[in-house]
């Protein structure tokens, strides 16, 4: 049997894709188990989308855009990566 104080918590996070990065990934949305204290741009890196960041890529903690991504996530918390909009 685990110890439960050994293991950190676990928190699930919903993660919205927009645009060719929901194309890349293969999915729109996508619901992870996360280990309480990861950070937005952890869950950046876990997606490979950290050079994208100093393209343009947003963020949105649950409807609010960020650039704090060492801001600690919350449970049930929804991040969206929104890719740079251009056109003419």
């Amino acid at each position: 049997m685990t110890d439960d104080s050994e293991l950190g918590h676990a928190i699930k996070v919903k993660i919205l894709m927009f645009g060719p990065l929901a194309e890349n990934v293969g999915a729109r949305e996508i619901e992870v188990a996360l280990e309480e204290g990861t950070t937005a741009m952890q869950l950046a890196e876990r997606f490979q989308l950290v050079n994208m960041i100093d393209s343009g890529l947003r963020v949105a903690i649950d409807g609010t855009i960020t650039s704090n991504l060492e801001s600690m996530l919350k449970d049930a918390a929804e991040i969206a990566f929104l890719p740079p909009v251009s056109g003419g």
